[in-house]
């Protein structure tokens, strides 16, 4: 027994001696932990520390980046705004109410509240008489979550009588509104109390009182200013002094604050990365003290390809020109025009404008109309014939040089299709000279593989219409330009293919495309087939080195024209003698420019009374062109849809697109063209 007891005795100590060396080697290891935590990585340590207990705020939102045009001429700035603006603290309801109390007699301030805004000022004033408007079993329900704090207050509220908020004076009405301004948002943002129009005796009436005022502060702000008014401002966008709520999930992901002032539209959206500035950031002390981290910087200024004055002296004339045309006759249901001049070999918008005019009273209204070039499609007409004959020359449905005379075609089932008027014996150039639609019609029925005889019967072709759709997007139309512009359309495309549809698509009365696309268009054949995307950008400039440029905008070419170069110069070629003698563009453009292009009209369709049903048939013309023919440095495109009326007693349309071509191509050569 004895031994069996001293075995066991030894296998305890055995054991007991293995558990106190486990528990040496854990101490041995915290010891070293601590040491190394506590001694080692201290400094590391409190770092880290320091930054999960310090609460990090930032700033107001720091100036935006300025955008310049091509030259280097300012065109969106920055203007100081004075603001008055409070941030709690552990300021009482009752200071608060004061504070309120003091503002109002020192700032003139348009009263906005609500009267919800005027129930919970009642409610703050007179705590007992409001709490006594929950009954005691609505106060149990709301103990046993029954209710929600959102409905008892809501109780609250909706019990609050007529009478009761009747006796709140005229300032005490006010000072509810700022109380209210003082409470808004989240608790950390600055509240601002008044940041339009404040006074030079408000802001130092207020910065003199900050003593007795406390959490109150004045600062100087922001707001955009434009140098040259009105012109291209549509374009270069707005700057909302918050996240509007249709923009919040793509803010937000970007991690901005609701409070943020942002881009909301075109330029401002479009590049509000670059432009929005760098805010200040604040750590808040022990005593509720902002303390900075980091000083913020203004955003990146940028600059455009626009030239501004060019811009400016195009806005002033088609304005001027667009009510002279509505004071024309046979103008009913013309209200707009648009205009565009580009860069062809690099895709740079040099100006581009759109004026509508309206008609109240006997008295002309002007509205700027330039977001919809981007937006607005038109039925083109014959300034597509160019893209018509690639297909052709692509198809072998015409050859180099040759000969049709210019008669009528009719189609089984269709109305009698003609060119403008007969043009006799025609080949591909002087096709395009005199814009002959039957010459069109011809080579769409070869590609539709029909053989014409009079009143024969065509069938619907899926392969023709996307032969003939697949080149045109080549060129840019029905296709997006790539535009940095958010909302850019492509146009419309039609929906049924039978036979004549396809010869109404090859003389541009089918699909629609909107001006930009367009003037993508001749570009691209200015550019002997090279389709460059279209932008407004230029250079970004870095936001300590204003003149050191950290991105230069690249020519991007979208893709070349599935053509032989033959092919494209026989159209170029076509397209000078458009603006010859002869040509249906005689007169545009003054030839000691050298110019080329393509004019258009087209049937179009309006709805006169708003009634949701086109209901009048007018006439749309167009213009496109390109100068100088053998070294194209600039391209025009003018629209002006529903310029008359096709049933009217009268037959008169009015020049506007060849009137302005002639004013426009003057000042651009005479006075702009040495700034591209």
């Amino acid at each position: 027994m004895n031994k069996e007891l001293k075995t066991k005795t030894v296998l305890i100590e055995k054991r007991y001696n293995i558990l106190i060396f486990i528990i040496s080697v854990l101490i041995i290891v915290l010891f070293v932990k601590l040491f190394y935590v506590q001694i080692v990585k201290f400094d590391y340590y409190s770092s880290e520390l320091q930054k999960l207990t310090n609460l990090k705020i930032e700033g107001s939102t720091a100036p935006r980046g300025r955008i310049y045009d091509r030259n280097n001429k300012l065109i969106v700035d920055n203007e100081p705004v004075r603001v008055i603006y409070y941030e709690k603290n552990n300021n009482t309801i009752k200071k608060e109410l004061e504070i309120a109390n003091e503002i109002s007699n020192m700032i003139d301030i348009e009263n906005k509240a609500s009267i919800k805004t005027y129930k919970k000022y009642w409610m703050v004033i007179h705590p007992k008489e409001t709490e006594n408007k929950i009954t005691k079993k609505e106060w149990n329900l709301y103990k046993y979550h029954k209710l929600t704090k959102d409905d008892i207050l809501n109780l609250k509220l909706k019990r609050i009588t007529e009478k009761e908020l009747s006796s709140l004076s005229e300032h005490e009405m006010l000072v509810a509104y700022i109380y209210e301004l003082m409470n808004k948002g989240y608790k950390l943002d600055e509240k601002i109390i008044k940041d339009k129009d404040v006074s030079d005796e408000e802001y130092a009436l207020v910065a003199a009182n900050l003593s007795k005022l406390d959490g109150v502060g004045v600062r100087l702000d922001w707001k955009r200013s434009y140098p040259y008014g009105n012109t291209f401002k549509s374009i270069l966008g707005t700057v909302s002094n918050n996240v509007p709520s249709n923009l919040e999930s793509y803010y937000l992901k970007r991690g901005y604050l609701l409070n943020d002032k942002v881009g909301t539209s075109y330029l401002e959206y479009q590049y509000d990365n670059y432009l929005k500035g760098d805010k200040n950031i604040y750590t808040i002390n022990d005593d509720n003290e902002k303390i900075l981290l980091e000083k913020g910087n203004r955003g990146s200024d940028i600059s455009l390809t626009i030239d501004i004055e060019l811009q400016n002296d195009l806005e002033k004339l088609l304005e001027k020109e667009v009510v002279k045309t509505k004071k024309e006759l046979n103008t009913e249901y013309y209200n707009r025009t648009f205009v565009i001049i580009t860069n062809p070999k690099t895709g740079d918008i040099l100006a581009m404008a759109g004026k509508k005019v309206m008609e109240d009273k006997k008295r002309f209204k002007i509205y700027d109309y330039t977001p919809s070039i981007m937006t607005s499609p038109i039925t083109a007409g014959s300034v597509v014939k160019g893209a018509s004959h690639i297909v052709g020359y692509n198809t072998n449905a015409l050859k180099i040089g040759e000969v049709r005379t210019d008669r009528c075609v009719k189609l089984s089932g269709t109305p009698l299709k003609c060119s403008w008027m007969p043009l006799g014996s025609l080949n591909d150039i002087t096709a395009l000279k005199k814009s002959s639609n039957t010459y069109q019609y011809y080579t769409a029925m070869k590609v539709a593989n029909t053989k014409y005889h009079y009143n024969t019967s065509m069938k619907p072709n899926d392969d023709a219409f996307k032969i003939y759709r697949k080149t045109f997007k080549q060129f840019g139309l029905g296709s997006e330009t790539g535009i940095d512009l958010p909302l850019e359309s492509t146009g419309n495309i039609g929906k049924k293919n039978a036979g004549g549809l396809l010869l109404d698509f090859a003389i541009g009365q089918y699909d629609t495309y909107t001006p930009l696309e367009l003037s993508q268009y001749i570009s691209t054949i200015a550019n002997d087939g090279s389709r460059m995307k279209l932008h407004l950008l230029k250079n970004v400039y870095s936001k300590e080195d204003t003149n050191k440029i950290i991105y230069k905008y690249k020519n991007t070419l979208l893709n070349k024209v599935d053509t032989k170069e033959k092919y494209l110069k026989r159209v170029k070629r076509g397209f000078s003698e458009v603006l010859k003698y002869g040509g249906t563009g005689y007169g545009y453009i003054d030839l000691k420019y050298k110019p080329a292009g393509k004019t258009g009209t087209s049937q179009s369709f309006v709805d006169t009374n708003s009634d949701g049903k086109i209901d009048k048939e007018t006439i749309t013309t167009t213009f496109v062109a390109y100068a100088p023919y053998d070294d194209p440095k600039v391209t025009f495109t003018i629209v002006s849809p529903d310029i008359s009326n096709y049933d009217n007693y009268s037959n008169y349309q009015s020049n506007l697109n060849s009137r302005l071509m002639r004013k426009i191509s003057k000042l651009y050569f005479e006075k702009y063209e040495k700034n591209v």
